[in-house]
C-alpha cells in the first residue's frame, strides 16, 4: 500500500469528518452524547488558523483518507521548549494493522522535532488494548494516572 502522511487541507473535510465521527464514536461521543456541531466546526477551523497551536495530519492512500491525528503544542513548567500533545489518533477500521497508526505517530514525532519540542505524549483509555499494543512499540508508558473533573 502506498501511504502518504500530510497536513490536512480544507478539501479533506468530507473524508476527514467520517474519521472524526468514528473516533468520537469509539470514545462514546455519539448519539445523545455526540459533540455539538459547533465543537467539530471550531476544531476543523483551528487547523487552518495560524494563531492556533493545533495541527492535523492525515494518512492517504490512492486518494482515500485512512487515518488522522491531531496534535498541539503547549508550554510546560519543566522545560523551556514546548511540549507536544498528540490529542487524537484514529485509523479507519479496514486499515488497522497496516502501519497507518505508527506512520501517523512518527509524523507527529517529526513535526515535534522540527518545532523544537523535546517530547510527544498522549493518553489512551485503559480498555483500548489494541492501541496499547502499538503504543508500547513506539513509546514508553509514563506511569502517570489521569485525574479530571468535568463541569
Amino acid at each position: 500500500m502506498s501511504l502518504a502522511i500530510r497536513p490536512v487541507t480544507r478539501q479533506d473535510y468530507d473524508q476527514w469528518l467520517p474519521l472524526w465521527d468514528g473516533y468520537n464514536a469509539f470514545y462514546g461521543r455519539s448519539g445523545p452524547t455526540a459533540l455539538a456541531p459547533e465543537i467539530t466546526h471550531t476544531t476543523w477551523m483551528r487547523f487552518f488558523d495560524a494563531y492556533e497551536p493545533m495541527h492535523a495530519l492525515v494518512a492517504e492512500s490512492n486518494g482515500r483518507l485512512l487515518g488522522l491525528t491531531h496534535y498541539l503544542y503547549h508550554r510546560s513548567t519543566t522545560a523551556i521548549e514546548p511540549s507536544c500533545y498528540l490529542q487524537d489518533l484514529f485509523t479507519d477500521e479496514a486499515a488497522r494493522g497496516t502501519g497507518v497508526g505508527s506512520a501517523l505517530i512518527n509524523a507527529v514525532y517529526d513535526a515535534a522535532k522540527r518545532a523544537g519540542s523535546p517530547r510527544v505524549y498522549w493518553l489512551t483509555h485503559e480498555t483500548n488494548l489494541t492501541a496499547q499494543r502499538l503504543y508500547d512499540q513506539v513509546a514508553e508508558r509514563s506511569g502517570f494516572i489521569v485525574y479530571r473533573k468535568i463541569f
